[in-house]
């Protein structure tokens, strides 16, 4: 499995309600300071099944989102993610 699979695999495996943040992805990944490149791969899916919007930044921003920012706010807000 190459890193974007296994970037993936982790973000499909995100439970509703919670959050995890590129870097944290990352190093689940098996490469903890390639969190940048957890972004791009997340750019890139369009695959409703993988929740990317529940990737933040580890500041606790909500970061970028390939649906507009404002759409990832209201879907972590619908799941309690976020207030």
């Amino acid at each position: 499995m190459n890193f974007s699979e296994k970037v993936l695999e982790i973000v499909r495996g995100i439970p509703l309600g919670k959050t995890l943040s590129y870097k944290e992805v990352a190093g689940r990944a098996g490469r903890a300071r390639a969190y940048r490149a957890v972004g791009n791969i997340l750019n890139k899916n369009y695959d409703s099944k993988i929740p990317c919007h529940r990737v933040i930044r580890s500041d606790g921003r909500p970061g970028g989102y390939n649906r507009g920012v404002a759409r990832k706010k209201l879907l972590l807000r619908r799941e309690k993610a976020i207030i």
